[in-house]
Parts: structure tokens; C-alpha cells; sequence
């Protein structure tokens, strides 16, 4: 993809951009998936919650450049062109990228959750259909939108830092 200021344009800021996408995922989804198990938000469900967040947090932040956004990135490829423009890029991608995660971490949360049993495949059956929505709809209309909002404030920070650089070398 061409460079643009939405988009990290080294692996510093790729890793910023990951890291804030993957935080407010784990955050938005986790959250929402541990207060559906509980059937309420309390206490407990509060303190599971902080232990087992961070911990999705790292297996999401391995399982997503490592393997899933490859395959996105793979398989994007077959639907865009060259000519495509942006939108569509990312369109494809957070489509392919929302249906990897969703389906792994599905079935990595139940066994998470509940160990490895006769009734993961049905818990798989009933959670991915709503998992894969809500996390399309967040990524797509809050979560990639904010993090290519701070890659666009990053950027012009940086020209504006550069500019003054120039000038004061020109003076």
C-alpha cells in the first residue's frame, strides 16, 4: 500500500498502530464476550477481567502480525487492484483481518474460559456469528478509525517538527 498519513509508515508505527487496534479490541471484546459468559458485570467478573485481559492482550499481539494478518493480507489480495483506493483496501483488509480474529479468538477464549470440552463446538457455534459482528462493527466505525486518527496527528506533528528543523537550518 502506497505510503499514506493514515497508515504507519515504519515499524515503529506499525507497532504503535497495532498496539492501540489490538488494546481496544481486547479491551471492547473481551469486555463484552466475559459480561456475556457471567451474564452481568460484578466484582468478579471485574477482577477476571484484569488478569485475563493482558493476557489475551499478548496472544492477540502474537497471533495477529505472526499469522492472521498475513492471511488477511494474502487473501485481500485476490479482491483488490492496484487501481482500488484506499477505502477498499481497507475494507478488504479489516473484513479478512475481523474474520481470522474473530474466529480464532472465539474458539482461544472458550477454551480459555472453559477448558477444552464437548461443548466448545457448540459454544464456537453460538459466540462467532456475534463475535464476528460486533468486532467488524467496532473496527470498523471506532476502533481502526481512532488508531489511523493518532497516525494522522503522529504525522503531522512530524512534518511540523521537521519544518521548524528546516527553517532553523536555513536561518
Amino acid at each position: 500500500m502506497q505510503q499514506e498519513n493514515r497508515l504507519p509508515k515504519n515499524g515503529k508505527e506499525g507497532f504503535l498502530y497495532g498496539t492501540i487496534i489490538v488494546t481496544l479490541s481486547v479491551l471492547v471484546m473481551g469486555s463484552i464476550n466475559m459480561i456475556i459468559a457471567a451474564g452481568e458485570f460484578n466484582k468478579d467478573v471485574a477482577m477476571t477481567m484484569l488478569v485475563a485481559l493482558p493476557i489475551i492482550w499478548v496472544i492477540v499481539m502474537i497471533i495477529e502480525p505472526l499469522a492472521i494478518g498475513r492471511w488477511a493480507e494474502f487473501i485481500s489480495s485476490k479482491f483488490i487492484s492496484p487501481t482500488d483506493g484506499f477505502a477498499a483496501r481497507i475494507m478488504f483488509r479489516t473484513l479478512f483481518t475481523v474474520l481470522g480474529m474473530s474466529f480464532t479468538m472465539t474458539i482461544i477464549g472458550d477454551i480459555f474460559g472453559n477448558g477444552l470440552s464437548a461443548d466448545s463446538f457448540t459454544h464456537f457455534i453460538n459466540a462467532w456469528p456475534r463475535n464476528f459482528l460486533l468486532a467488524l462493527f467496532f473496527e470498523s466505525v471506532i476502533i481502526q478509525p481512532f488508531a489511523r486518527f493518532v497516525m494522522v496527528k503522529m504525522h503531522a506533528a512530524q512534518d511540523k517538527k521537521a519544518a521548524i528543523q528546516t527553517n532553523i537550518e536555513n536561518a
